[in-house]
């Protein structure tokens, strides 16, 4: 899923890729709510950690679904 942040002060978002759920990514955005820091993890494992007094927005993109295959006869 796609995940967006918007940072106070800050031009350009933060955009990547996870493999959280919508669910999860809420509930560790509230949970973030009474630290100082938000830290997400990307699809590739890198780490993203954004300072909670500057969160603007997050925003998420519909979830990957399991596409169908199509195989060569």
């Amino acid at each position: 899923m796609e995940v967006r942040i918007g940072v106070q002060n800050v031009a350009r978002e933060i955009s990547f890729e996870t493999t959280l759920t919508s669910d999860e990514l809420v509930a560790a955005v509230k949970a973030a709510a009474g630290d100082e820091l938000l830290e997400l993890k990307d699809d590739k494992g890198g780490r993203i950690i954004v300072p909670t007094q500057s969160l603007g927005y997050v925003m998420t993109g519909s979830e990957k679904k399991s596409g169908v295959g199509f195989g060569a006869h």
